[in-house]
Parts: structure tokens; sequence; C-alpha cells
């Protein structure tokens, strides 16, 4: 790989307590172009070498000795709210999928899946996507929208002058995130260019003072953008 192609590469780490497994996803991705810039079989070796590698995605699986994946999602989401957290696990419950997006993770892909939906979702979580195996988006926008209906009550949201404003563009942009649509397909309901469209969810994000995809979503929910 050129120096120019390194410097743009994405940078993952691969977190699996099975070594055959974790070797041979890091080999997939590295041969897809990605900067495997460190692995990690346990919870706790997993924490410290993501702080000291700073990958830009986290391919995590949930079943880790020394401490569960989530609770590694959690911390390390907590330290670097811009790291992407991809759970790639053999476990389809719903009450694990939950867990983990609650967590911090912003994808959520079955260990089923072949090595080229797994490089392409990396890609798309390096982008900002939300990823999940297919039905699993769904359940997640469901709970989204069960909480927002009769769940616990998050913090007040200022409804006075101190409101954060969104452009007509930037509402619109959300509407469509907020109804599972992927930045390619955003960029092409509204005739703009996918960097255009990131720049708009970036924007939204800080004016809302919120991490990530994820969060953004579950705000739209709560205020009904997703059935506008």
């Amino acid at each position: 790989m050129s120096e120019e192609h390194a410097a743009d590469a994405i940078r993952v780490m691969v977190v699996d307590d099975h070594p055959m497994w974790r070797d041979a996803v890091a080999r997939d991705l590295a041969a897809a172009g990605c900067a495997v810039v460190a692995t990690a079989g346990d919870g706790p070796q997993a924490v410290r070498r993501a702080k000291a590698v700073a990958p830009q995605v986290l391919v995590l699986d949930l079943n880790l000795p020394g401490m569960p994946g989530v609770q590694v999602c959690k911390e390390l989401v907590a330290a670097d709210p811009s790291l992407r957290v991809l759970v790639l696990s053999a476990s389809g419950e719903h009450a694990d999928v939950l867990e983990a997006v609650k967590s911090g993770a912003t994808g959520y892909l079955l260990k089923s899946a072949g090595a080229d939906e797994l490089i392409d979702a990396v890609r798309r979580t390096a982008a900002g996507d939300p990823v999940f195996t297919p039905g699993l988006a769904g359940l997640v926008l469901g709970e989204y929208r069960r909480l927002a209906a009769g769940g616990p009550a998050g913090p007040a949201e200022p409804d006075g002058p101190e409101a954060p404003r969104l452009t007509d563009r930037e509402t619109e942009v959300l509407r469509l995130v907020a109804k599972g649509l992927s930045y390619k397909q955003i960029a092409e309901r509204l005739v703009i260019s996918h960097r255009t469209v990131q720049n708009h969810v970036q924007n939204t994000l800080g004016k809302l003072q919120l991490h990530n995809r994820v969060e953004l979503v579950r705000y739209a929910i709560e205020r009904g953008l997703d059935d506008a």
C-alpha cells in the first residue's frame, strides 16, 4: 500500500477472543485496504490498546473474557465520542442488540455475514452510517419509538430561545436519517452530494450536542420526524 493510500485507509481494530477468527477478520480487512492498527483478545486489553492506537472503527465481539464487550464499548465511546463501534457477534438476541446500541455501538453484524458484507459494513460505519444485519435495524428503531412513547424521560430539551435552530435542509436530512435512509440514498433523494449530506449531519450533531448517528435517529424519532 502506498503512503498516500495508507494515509486514507480506515484505521480499524479487531477485538475477539478466538484467535483464528480474529486473525481471519483482520486479514480480510487488511486485504481490502483497511489499516488494522491493533487486535485484542479480551476486554481489558481491548480498552488499553484502543486508547493507545485510536482506531476509527472498532470491530467488537460481545463475549469477551475479563470485561463484557458492551462495557468495552461504553468505556471507549465515553473516552472518544468520535469512535465508531461495529459489533460482530454470533448472537442475534434482541436483548444483546439493544444493549450494544445503548452502550454506544453504531452497528451490529452477525458472524454469519460474509467477508464482503463485513468490509462494506466497516466502510459504512466509518462514514457514520448505522449498519445492522437485516431485520435488526427495525428492532432498534422500534425500541427507540417505545422509549419515546413511554420510556423514562431523558434530559429536558430547551424549548425557548436557547433551543438549537436547524436550517430547513438540516431538518430535511434529519427526517430522512430517522426513516433509516443511508447517506447515499439521502443524497440521491435530495439531489445533493454524499459529502454535503455528511456535512449537514455533522452540523446537526454539533448543534444538538449529540455524538453519533444512532443518537441522532433517537432524537428525530422522539420528535416524530420519522413519521413526517
